[in-house]
């Protein structure tokens, strides 16, 4: 048995050839308690556990969490992207991500705070501004997602790196 359940109002959409195309789909298996296994298409692993308190055994990232990565991965590589393009010298990046939730349910996030940290020799800072604005106004699809619930502030921060 089969039961779908949708949250949109519009009941009288279709499917066309091109939106099934672009469906992305995974698979999540429990495997004990409150611990999912979450893999891709490829069959790439994602382990998710809840906290003890909730019935976990802390053994893998809360679902919430992996919305906060999701979106630091996405911005990072389209970041990344643009610099290189760029020709700029990067010899670290990293993306810090934190996110206030609601106390109501369904706990959604209703602030989140991206700083993007870039190492590197003789970085423009125009180059890191421009990129950062390019993924968060433009081509990070998970930002553009997020932001429809919550206020999303976004930075970045250059290092020099000695080396």
């Amino acid at each position: 048995m089969s039961i779908i359940y949708t949250t949109n109002n519009d009941q009288s959409h279709t499917t066309t050839k091109k939106q099934e195309t672009e469906m992305e789909n995974v698979k999540v298996k429990l495997l004990s308690n409150m611990q999912f296994l979450g893999t891709n298409e490829d069959g790439l692993p994602v382990m998710m556990d809840a906290s003890p308190n909730l019935g976990g055994e802390n053994k893998g990232v809360r679902p919430m969490e992996l919305l906060l990565i999701s979106l630091a991965g996405c911005s990072g590589m389209d970041v990344i992207s643009i610099l290189r393009k760029k020709k700029q010298d990067i010899t670290s990046y990293e993306i810090n991500v934190s996110g206030e939730r609601r106390e109501e349910h369904p706990r959604i996030f209703t602030k989140i705070k991206v700083e993007h940290v870039v190492r590197g020799k003789n970085i423009d800072p125009k180059a890191v501004e421009r990129a950062v604005q390019l993924s968060t106004d433009t081509y990070c699809s998970v930002i553009g997602m997020l932001r429809q619930s919550a206020h999303i502030e976004v930075g970045f921060r250059i290092e020099e790196s000695a080396i």
